[in-house]
């Protein structure tokens, strides 16, 4: 979904009569890695792709943008998109889209989509008898995390404290969604455990899916693939308490140690310019600048799925539900997501889980782990 943008750096190199090096384009998680190694070996790189919920975890090897871009050039942006991108009020990051994920399910089996969690269990339950599987989600990794955390919100807690990302589970609402993946798990393929977002996109555009929740990149390659005549769109269900939707934003980020700032800066400011988010905008992301995402609106037929999909993002914010900004915030996320895979393995019980992810997730939070 990146390929594009990243194509178009052939054009900053013309511009500025320079060599632009791309050194790692990766996942996040071995993207994380990859940034922690290069940053405590060496100088680092100048630029690079990161996230709002990671980025203060990087924090030390970042430099602040604010002095950097004008009142008029961040007036352009989504301001929630640059709080998210803000650490202690100092600017951190320049946000490339805001991610929030909608429902996704096929027309031809289904009328509607469900309104709620409950009959989106029932209807996965039922669909997989005739057709090959109810419904796919990511069962590794951040998107399992993300399942979790949303459907906890869903049932009205926000797992996180204030003040630390000290995770508390062990309640209606985490028993409730851990009850519901396990439930979901049986309407999904034995291998979902170990499947992240790509895979679990790839698997719905074969065409063996009636659901899955999707984000807004992956778009594009569901309109170039079977499924494409038969791909509806919805909201999140509603949960017992609310709809929430896990959501973030990706940002790029300079590097304390860049060895020619106006150059990082230059290179920054195209990769976030608006041609550069609209190039983005028009294969499915939901830009952070307002300007680009007004241009790819206007682009779209009115009445068509592309228009419905707009219109449905933009309802789909308000129900956003974002991690905590915070330095140990990634090691938490990886205990829970972790125990709750271990959880739809049969490795733990519902008790265990929770137990396991409030006693290591303080630790992680509190930097003891």
């Amino acid at each position: 979904m990146y390929n594009a943008l990243y194509g178009s750096i052939a054009e900053f190199e013309a511009r500025e009569k320079v060599g632009v090096e791309v050194t790692c384009s990766s996942n996040h998680p071995d993207l994380n890695v990859r940034i922690q190694r290069a940053f405590t070996q060496s100088p680092g790189y100048d630029l690079i792709s990161t996230h709002s919920k990671f980025a203060p975890a990087q924090k030390g090897w970042l430099s602040p943008l604010d002095d950097d871009f004008s009142s008029s050039e961040l007036a352009n942006f989504n301001p929630d998109t640059l709080e998210l991108a803000r650490i202690n009020g100092e600017l951190y990051g320049i946000p490339r889209n805001l991610d929030i994920k909608l429902l996704h399910y096929r027309t031809d089996w289904l009328r509607s989509a469900p309104a709620t969690w409950e009959s989106l269990v029932q209807t996965a339950q039922s669909l997989t008898k005739d057709q090959p599987y109810g419904f796919v989600f990511p069962g590794h990794g951040s998107g399992l995390f993300g399942h979790f955390f949303e459907l906890c919100g869903s049932a009205g807690a926000y797992i996180y404290g204030q003040e630390t990302p000290i995770p508390k589970v062990n309640n209606q609402a985490g028993r409730w969604a851990l009850e519901t993946l396990r439930t979901l798990q049986a309407a999904s393929p034995p291998e979902v455990t170990d499947w992240e977002f790509d895979q679990v996109s790839a698997f719905f555009r074969s065409g063996k899916a009636a659901m899955t929740t999707d984000w807004p990149g992956s778009f594009q390659g569901h309109l170039e693939s079977e499924i494409a005549s038969r791909l509806g769109l919805a909201l999140y269900p509603n949960g017992p308490m609310r709809r929430a939707t896990y959501s973030g934003s990706h940002t790029f980020a300079v590097g304390d140690k860049t060895r020619d700032r106006p150059l990082a800066i230059a290179l920054l400011k195209f990769l976030s310019s608006k041609e550069s988010q609209l190039l983005e905008a028009r294969r499915g992301t939901l830009p952070a600048r307002l300007d680009a995402l007004e241009a790819v609106k206007a682009e779209v037929k009115p009445g068509s799925l592309q228009a419905q999909r707009w219109e449905l993002l933009s309802e789909a914010i308000q129900y956003r539900w974002v991690p905590p900004k915070h330095p140990n915030y990634p090691a938490v996320e990886a205990i829970l997501w972790q125990n709750v895979q271990a959880f739809l393995k049969g490795q733990q019980s519902v008790d265990e889980t929770l137990g396991h992810i409030e006693r290591e997730g303080e630790k992680a939070a509190r930097g003891l782990l």
